[in-house]
């Protein structure tokens, strides 16, 4: 039993996708708590000395492993991240073009 179902190509941002308001904002938010979650991993930091080298509060540490990241600045999560011993660089380029859709294949 096949159906046919309706396929969407993502733009390449899942938050403009579900309709988010600020889709590059939580973008961005995203990238930096993957960072920041990799290196707590790494470093084997438990959610207080995390909190004691972020200068957070262990809850608000928790929220952001969790990607809780709602009350969380672009600002505050890139604090974390330089606090972490990371350098953080933006880049500008330009937007790259939207790739060709191709025709569904014919059974």
């Amino acid at each position: 039993m096949s159906k046919d179902v309706a396929v969407t190509p993502s733009s390449g941002n899942v938050f403009a996708d579900l309709g988010f308001e600020k889709p590059e904002e939580e973008l961005l938010k995203a990238q930096l708590v993957r960072e920041i979650r990799a290196l707590l991993k790494r470093r084997r930091l438990t959610q207080a000395k995390a909190g004691d080298a972020l200068g957070l509060a262990q809850s608000d540490v928790s929220a952001i492993v969790n990607g809780k990241v709602e009350r969380f600045s672009l600002e505050r999560l890139l604090r974390c991240v330089r606090r972490l011993d990371q350098e953080v660089a933006i880049v500008v380029r330009p937007k790259r073009k939207p790739r060709a859709t191709r025709a569904p294949k014919a059974a």
